[in-house]
């Protein structure tokens, strides 16, 4: 992964996963993120507006820091890239993905959540992962275990992490950010409650802080 993208998603010790369903709701909340001070955001792959939705938010927030979720194959990662992803992030780790990403540059990010993928993830030449599901699997305890005899990989554990458990996460060494949807709830940009979603943010960076 490359170290700017890397520093500036420890700096923000918090990313946003988003799931847009309508593309309409792309710019107001790229606005949104970018104004009450947490301008990095994953939008998930999970919908067919993913690559449409990661364009907007990068042709009208050109300072927010987007990336692309739930990239699972070759061609999800060119559509990334061709929208204007800054980095790619997936739930698990394919050595086909992450070799295709590293062929036409955008960092990635591959999820873990046992020895052997992250001796795999290392074996790639990659250091910084993802957690996931976090929570699922074994939380703070497990992701303590696993740091501890490799001390060249750092985290951003994502799936389960709330309110209430993102600072005892983010006091483990070598865990740089969190990813996390309590702040960007599906509901709010439904209802066009973009003033409820700017408060959440500004609470969730506050929390971090």
């Amino acid at each position: 992964m490359s170290t700017t993208i890397f520093n500036e998603l420890a700096k923000y010790k918090v990313v946003p996963v988003i799931q847009i369903d309508d593309i309409k709701h792309a710019e107001p909340l790229a606005k949104a993120l970018v104004e009450n001070g947490l301008p990095v955001a994953e939008v998930t792959f999970r919908t067919d507006a993913a690559a449409e939705a990661i364009k907007i938010m990068r042709e009208s927030q050109p300072d927010l820091l987007v990336g692309a979720g739930t990239v699972l194959t070759r061609k999800q990662a060119d559509d990334a890239l061709a929208a204007g992803a800054l980095f790619a992030v997936a739930p698990g780790l394919n050595p086909n993905t992450v070799k295709h990403c590293q062929e036409i540059g955008l960092p990635m990010v591959s999820g873990v959540n046992n020895p052997s993928q992250i001796e795999q993830a290392l074996e790639l030449g990659m250091n910084f992962v993802k957690f996931f599901p976090a929570e699922a699997s074994g939380g703070i305890a497990m992701v303590k275990a696993l740091l501890a005899p490799y001390r060249d990989i750092q985290m951003m554990p994502t799936g389960g992490i709330s309110p209430k458990n993102v600072k005892d996460y983010l006091s483990i060494e070598r865990v740089v950010c969190c990813g996390g949807t309590w702040m960007v709830p599906g509901s709010l940009m439904k209802e066009g409650d973009w003033d409820g979603l700017g408060k959440l943010i500004r609470e969730a960076v506050a929390l971090v802080d």
